[in-house]
């Protein structure tokens, strides 16, 4: 099992599921990222998702569709090469939420889709060197089948929770409309 800690604690069993968010560089304002309220982990990250849903802050670059493009091609390519399976996934304006089988160590596989699609998207955006992705993401190792499809659930509908559309697969980003085989 690896285990790290950066500002959150990181448990990975190999060849398990997890559940990983990463946000685009800048997309939360100073003062959110230090509330003075004492969240637990888990309040901490549904405190900062729906404040990523609203999407009023930061860059939102992932509503243009070919950056939005580059970073699924890159998700794709990724599971292509073996290093994980893709079980959902969902792109909002600011920030990527996937549900995966790890088959390397997830350093990798963030590496691999954040740096990859940020060379390719800071292109797009005509904005070469500089930081695109936000360094640290959040994972969570998914203990049984129950949370497994409860964080389906999450992902998937996290358009319709933020407004976005009226049902998921309505979503063009998501796995609930565009599964990956």
């Amino acid at each position: 099992m690896t285990y790290y800690r950066r500002r959150l604690p990181h448990w990975q069993p190999p060849g398990q599921d997890l559940f990983v968010t990463w946000r685009l560089h800048g997309s939360l304002p100073r003062q959110i990222l230090s509330p003075k309220e004492v969240f637990s982990p888990g309040e901490r990250f549904v405190h900062y998702d729906r404040i990523l849903d609203e999407a009023r802050t930061g860059p939102l670059w992932l509503k243009n569709v070919r950056v939005a493009d580059c970073v699924l091609s890159t998700i794709l390519e990724t599971q292509r090469r073996e290093m994980l399976q893709t079980r959902a996934y969902v792109l909002m304006a600011n920030h990527v939420h996937i549900l995966l089988t790890q088959f390397v160590p997830l350093d990798q596989i963030t590496r691999q889709i954040k740096g990859s699609s940020a060379r390719q998207a800071n292109v797009i955006l005509s904005r070469t060197g500089q930081h695109f992705w936000q360094d640290e993401s959040f994972d969570r190792w998914v203990r049984d089948p129950a949370e497994l499809l409860k964080i389906r659930t999450y992902i998937e509908h996290n358009p319709v929770v933020a407004g976005l559309v009226s049902r998921a697969k309505e979503w063009p980003w998501s796995s609930a409309s565009r599964p990956i085989a």
